[in-house]
């Protein structure tokens, strides 16, 4: 039976980090933007010593933050029955300090964040590092931070699966000399940063060869998708001759599909995305959007669960690799885990992952186009 890309990824994780997850129940999670649970008895294994705080970023750049992260660390840190407090700072700077005060008020031993930009990240990791809380960078590194450790994918590997893909669905095309679009992240984000030269590692030959043509190249602030529908209009009225679209992620890259669509150029232009959502999935397999990047969320919430968890319990857990922080050129230990290519051929492997369920991806009239691609 072929077994699901989580489930290879998740079994080197946890030989890679050589730690062992205990058993048990925690408590009821309370509801709203944050949630803290705290664990109960339980004959497995007894409860951690320390509280873990996580502050995730937004629910708006990306839906996987509540959808996915939130739920997997969850699930994580009630198995283990460690106490918990998870609340997310919904894009706001000001709230994102807030919550990291009240976390380490409340006395967490392990915090670990997904910054809004290095900047307010540094200063919160700074004032739980001065209180002997030990720290975690979750998917974003933050530049100048010194984390203890940090758990993302390999992103120049996000950037360079994307601009692979974008040959590729240009090759297929016949496409010559073909105008490329880039919609970049966030410029404060080193994520879009470390995705930009993957891409454009792949692209930059292309047009120093003469066989692509480099076309308007914007980052898009914060992620924000209505910004990045703005952008790409714009882009567009400059060069109406772009013949393929290399977007950081899948919400950019439905701004921009939306742009084309009213231009009649939807599933003409390629389009490239990140984060394997359901609406980038729906988009591959309705031709409008050439592919995405899928980063099994499950592995990285594991493994940062599994890092924190440790870290509760007083021991100091080993990272498989570094990172080098750009900004103090100090090398941050690190797990960095493997990302996928997704075209419509293997939609199914992310349904067959269970990151996000064929009733969802397959209702209404992409019932008929799932069945299309093998999604049973």
């Amino acid at each position: 039976m072929r077994k699901g890309i989580f489930t290879i990824g998740a079994a080197m994780v946890a030989l890679s980090l050589g730690l062992t997850a205990c058993g048990g129940e925690s408590g009821d999670t309370s509801a709203g933007t944050g949630a803290s649970a705290s664990p109960g008895a339980s004959s497995a294994a007894p409860a951690a010593k320390g509280k873990v705080g996580v502050i995730l970023p937004d629910s708006k750049s990306s839906v996987r933050w509540e959808t996915a992260d939130r739920k997997y660390l969850e699930e994580a840190f009630k198995a283990a029955g460690v106490e918990y407090d998870i609340q997310n700072a919904q894009g706001d700077k000001a709230a994102f300090q807030t919550i990291a005060d009240q976390m380490i008020t409340s006395g967490v031993t392990v915090l670990a964040i997904v910054n809004l930009d290095s900047g307010t990240g540094k200063a919160v990791l700074d004032k739980a590092k001065a209180q002997g809380i030990a720290t975690i960078d979750y998917d974003r590194l933050t530049l100048g931070g010194n984390a203890d450790y940090y758990v993302s994918f390999d992103n120049t590997a996000v950037g360079k699966l994307q601009g692979e893909g974008l040959v590729k669905c240009l090759t297929d095309q016949k496409a010559e000399k073909p105008v490329i679009a880039r919609l970049n992240g966030s410029p404060t984000d080193n994520n879009a940063t470390l995705f930009k030269q993957g891409y454009d590692g792949v692209l930059q030959p292309k047009f120093d060869a003469g066989e692509y043509v480099a076309g308007p190249d914007d980052s898009v602030p914060d992620w924000d998708n209505a910004q990045a529908g703005t952008i790409f209009e714009q882009q567009l009225t400059k060069e109406p001759k772009i013949a393929g679209v290399l977007a950081a992620n899948d919400g950019l890259g439905n701004a921009a599909i939306t742009v084309l669509k009213k231009n009649n150029l939807n599933g003409k232009v390629p389009v490239t995305g990140q984060d394997a959502t359901v609406q980038g999935l729906q988009n591959i397999l309705n031709g409008d959007q050439c592919m995405t990047v899928y980063k099994a969320v499950k592995q990285e919430a594991d493994a940062t669960a599994k890092l924190a968890i440790a870290l509760a319990n007083g021991e100091k857990p080993a990272a498989t690799g570094t990172v080098k922080d750009t900004e103090t050129n100090a090398d941050v230990p690190a797990v960095l885990l493997t990302p996928v290519a997704i075209f419509k051929d293997n939609v199914k492997d992310v349904v067959a992952d269970n990151f996000v369920t064929k009733e969802e991806l397959c209702a209404g009239e992409f019932a008929a186009k799932c069945a299309e691609a093998g999604i049973s």
